[in-house]
């Protein structure tokens, strides 16, 4: 397992918080997702076997808002 910050741009409210910890915890290979309003951030525990900070980062961008590495 690799565990990883990004920081998340966009986010406004809790209701933003869900939604990004939902879209990450759906990639499979993702363990764990936390992802905190103040500051901004997520940090994500996955299987690097199983998929890659790419599909993270897309993942993120898809749901509107913008991962930063």
């Amino acid at each position: 397992m690799e565990t990883t910050t990004f920081k998340v741009h966009g986010m406004t409210c809790n209701g933003c918080t869900a939604s990004v910890t939902r879209v990450l915890q759906a990639i499979s290979g993702v363990e764990r997702a936390t992802v905190a309003l103040d500051p901004g951030s997520a940090e994500v525990t996955f299987d690097p076997a199983r998929t890659n900070l790419a599909a993270l980062k897309l993942a993120v961008e898809d749901a509107g808002y913008d991962l930063v590495e």
